[in-house]
């Protein structure tokens, strides 16, 4: 009798950070080019050796090389990648020409583009992502999504991206914290406060909601982590953490939570990001949310 070998469940993500450590043949620098830190990078390949029995890497002083199996599996996995990459565009292609996804992330309203898109293109397909925390450039690059309306910064490498707006960040505090109904904060009020951070995220995006690095040097103490938003208000909330965000972010309904300006830091940018091969739709798109995504 035959035994039968349960498939491999394989991370495409996880495949692709292979292959970035493959061509830099150093983590570090694969964790930068995919804006990724790199204990989480080292992680995320040591569990794929786990999951394939083999070691991939071989880690010296100098950098790191492919082991044998490292440079059996690279070649397979590159091709497995085109091969997502195709199968992904040979299903949206069964929707013809006239069909568009758009994926927005946290807080952002992307209707009034959308609606408009719709009215001027009545015989399109359009369809609507919520990526929540996912990252912008992933669900673009994977082709998940066409568009993807979101707050920068996040890498923009092979991307199309278009600035639509501001938004100045804001201290979210408890209603019983000692700043609570200041006009005003800066970063010398909040200097000794714990601030959040968000598992996963891409480190730049992490830093900018975090005000790192701060121009004294000082690190910010590490709140606790958020998976979502409605943890960052809750945790907020009780005290045991400050947050940054814009007033769009924040659940207006929630009365134990209040918003202080703060002054000297820079606004959140509003983006909208394509691949760069833009379709007809795509660039129709990119007009509507020109025209009617504001503040």
């Amino acid at each position: 009798m035959t035994e039968v070998v349960p498939p491999l469940d394989l991370d495409l993500r996880v495949v692709r950070y292979f292959l970035a450590v493959a061509d830099h043949a150093n983590f570090g620098r694969a964790a930068a080019a995919l804006h990724v830190g790199q204990p989480s990078l080292s992680r995320q390949i040591r569990g794929l050796e786990r999951q394939l029995g083999v070691r991939l890497f071989h880690r010296t002083p100098q950098g790191t090389r492919l082991s044998e199996a490292g440079q059996a599996f690279a070649p397979k996995a590159r091709i497995l990648l085109c091969a997502a990459g195709e199968a992904a565009a040979a299903a949206r292609a069964t929707a013809g020409p006239g069909s568009i996804s758009i994926g927005y992330t946290s807080g952002l309203v992307i209707t009034a583009a959308t609606r408009e898109l719709r009215r001027r293109h009545r015989e399109a397909t359009v369809r609507t992502t919520y990526l929540g925390w996912r990252r912008p450039a992933e669900a673009l690059l994977d082709r998940e999504v066409d568009a993807v309306v979101a707050r920068a910064p996040f890498s923009g490498d092979r991307l199309h991206v278009t600035h639509l707006y501001d938004e100045p960040r804001v201290l979210v505090v408890a209603r019983d914290h000692r700043l609570a109904g200041r006009p005003f904060a800066d970063l010398a009020d909040i200097a000794d406060e714990p601030l959040q951070w968000v598992p996963g995220l891409d480190p730049a995006c992490n830093a900018f909601w975090r005000l790192e690095p701060r121009p004294d040097g000082r690190p910010v103490p590490v709140g606790p982590a958020m998976n979502t938003l409605d943890d960052t208000w809750e945790f907020v909330a009780s005290g045991d953490t400050l947050a940054v965000a814009t007033r769009s972010h924040v659940n207006t309904t929630r009365t134990d939570l209040t918003l202080i300006p703060l002054r000297g830091v820079a606004p959140s940018r509003v983006v909208l990001a394509t691949r760069t091969e833009d379709s007809g739709l795509v660039a129709a798109f990119r007009e509507c949310a020109r025209e009617h995504l504001t503040a």
